[in-house]
């Protein structure tokens, strides 16, 4: 995959912040909110001109005529700006507009034929493009989104991680899943990532702690929704900080250094590697044992899956845990998957 900087600007050692409302609303409500998060430092600011709403009747966006309110920020502010397209004519419409950023939305990354007739339509452009992660949790989708940009020639590229939809989460809108972006750096690590705490959180008092997340995990920025008066804001009110807030966000913020340094680092990474080998070793013993199961319930003409013994495993490592300050639910997982090999493994000997 061919990516370029994206060059979004940012203070020295500072993440990338682009902020701006959920919605182009008016043009006074977004130059007042414009106006103010550049006195603020904000050097990206975003709106959604068209908006992809679950239900018809919702506000979706005013459309093209926003693309004019975007021409003054950048004329007033000197700020580079930012929307969504979802369409080949919303990425005609912004490169004419002169648009600097447009990012792909997760439902449209979601869909291959989309991603494709948008990658069609920016070809040959050097336009900025970010792309969200798809609804769906399948790093597979995020990245063959990104191929098909890379592809038509589009290399200024980062993703956007914003969650991924659950059913009947409680705790977050669009719950993180922070593996998943974890494993597209590892796939492709040269992509920036920006994290948009405001869509996993969905709440205001959520924002700020999935931000510091995301830098924690070394994400390259944040992208946040700032709205000069989000009482009002005709979509995603809950979730927009007022500009004085966003300030106080980006303040409180811990900016951690990438690199490694000093030798006891090191050291413990050693110590972790050497685990690590002493893990697959055990685990390669459990298995072995787990074949001579396989095989004594062959000959006993035993059924492989013994459902009341996977419970008792469960059951027993997961108080272990407890007793180790590890987490329950993490063992359980971990020993599912075990148990799943060792099933695979017997079901091998039975097979043959």
């Amino acid at each position: 995959m061919n990516i370029k900087p994206i060059n979004l600007p940012s203070e020295q050692g500072k993440p990338i912040i682009i902020a701006g409302p959920c919605s182009a609303e008016n043009e006074l409500q977004v130059l007042q909110t414009a106006r103010r998060l550049s006195e603020i430092g904000i050097k990206v600011f975003r709106a959604g001109v068209w908006k992809p709403r679950t239900k018809p009747g919702c506000f979706e966006g005013r459309g093209a005529v926003a693309l004019e309110w975007l021409k003054r920020v950048k004329e007033e502010t000197g700020m580079l700006v930012a929307t969504e397209v979802a369409t080949p004519e919303h990425a005609r419409l912004c490169l004419e507009a002169g648009v600097d950023v447009l990012w792909i939305g997760a439902r449209t990354t979601t869909n291959p034929f989309a991603v494709q007739a948008l990658a069609d339509e920016l070809r040959g452009s050097d336009v900025r493009v970010m792309v969200k992660n798809p609804v769906s949790p399948d790093v597979e989708l995020w990245i063959g989104a990104l191929e098909r940009l890379s592809s038509a020639g589009v290399s200024r590229l980062a993703a956007v991680h914003r969650g991924f939809s659950a059913y009947n989460d409680k705790t977050f809108r669009n719950p993180p899943m922070w593996q998943l972006p974890i494993e597209l750096r590892r796939r492709v690590p040269s992509l920036p990532i920006i994290g948009d705490p405001s869509h996993i959180g969905g709440q205001r008092e959520l924002v700020y702690p999935l931000a510091q997340q995301a830098l924690d995990l070394g994400f390259d920025g944040l992208m946040i929704e700032s709205h000069i008066n989000p009482e009002e804001a005709l979509s995603d009110a809950k979730q927009q900080l007022m500009p004085d807030e966003l300030q106080h966000l980006i303040d409180e913020l811990v900016v951690r250094d990438r690199c490694n340094r000093g030798e006891q680092l090191t050291q413990l990474r050693q110590q972790i590697d050497q685990l690590d080998d002493q893990l697959i070793s055990l685990l390669a013993q459990r298995m072995a044992v787990s074949r001579e199961i396989g095989e004594y319930k062959n000959k006993q003409n035993m059924t492989v899956l013994q459902s009341a013994r996977y419970n008792d495993i469960l059951d027993r490592r997961a108080s272990q845990a407890e007793k180790h300050n590890l987490s329950p639910d993490f063992i359980k997982r971990i020993f599912a998957c075990v148990h799943e090999e060792s099933v695979r493994q017997q079901i091998m000997i039975v097979n043959n």
